[in-house]
């Protein structure tokens, strides 16, 4: 199987915001980074060790990062 992020950040719905999983479990519709933030710390991991744009933390998957409308 091939190595994943344990952090998915997915691509924005067409309402806006983007689903986000932790290890595989969804944990929220993120609308912006700070919501990513919260859902991680609140998944456990301490915010002086999130950083959004650490490929091997954060995978941000059918959009740019930190984009979070609909095309």
């Amino acid at each position: 199987m091939a190595w994943q992020a344990p952090v998915v950040v997915h691509r924005p719905s067409p309402g806006g915001g983007r689903r986000v999983t932790v290890r595989g479990q969804i944990v929220g519709l993120a609308h912006n980074d700070a919501d990513l933030v919260e859902f991680l710390r609140r998944a456990g991991l301490d915010e002086a060790d999130i950083s959004l744009d650490d490929p091997h933390l954060v995978e941000w998957r059918g959009g740019r990062a930190h984009h979070w409308e609909a095309a």
